[in-house]
């Protein structure tokens, strides 16, 4: 057997083979026929037929999976932005009073 590089097999010709070796047909017979670079695809093709579906063997869409869209959140009140506004300025205010600290040990 040949063995080709980065074949592409549409859903269709992966679910015939699966059916006709599932039908008894010898897969290694089966491989040469489709000019297969494995016999173990349709072993693999079959396996997952039988564990996931046939939907498995439908080729993948190229890239990152869409994320659904976020629920839409409510406004924010202005307390809660004020809460949140206060924080982050203590935060700040500890960095900043960090550095300074750091700066006096410094110059010492």
């Amino acid at each position: 057997m040949t063995k080709s590089t980065h074949r592409k097999f549409t859903f269709e010709f992966k679910l015939a083979a699966v059916r006709r070796f599932q039908a008894g047909e010898s897969q290694v017979a089966l491989a040469k026929e489709l000019e297969l670079s494995s016999p173990d695809l349709i072993k693999k093709w079959a396996r997952i037929y039988r564990n996931d579906g046939e939907d498995v063997l439908r080729p993948k869409v190229p890239g990152r999976p869409i994320s659904p869209p976020k629920a839409p959140t409510q406004p924010e009140s202005e307390l809660q932005r004020l809460r949140r506004e206060n924080e982050h300025l203590r935060a700040e205010v500890a960095f900043l009073g960090k550095v300074k600290a750091l700066r006096d040990g410094e110059q010492r």
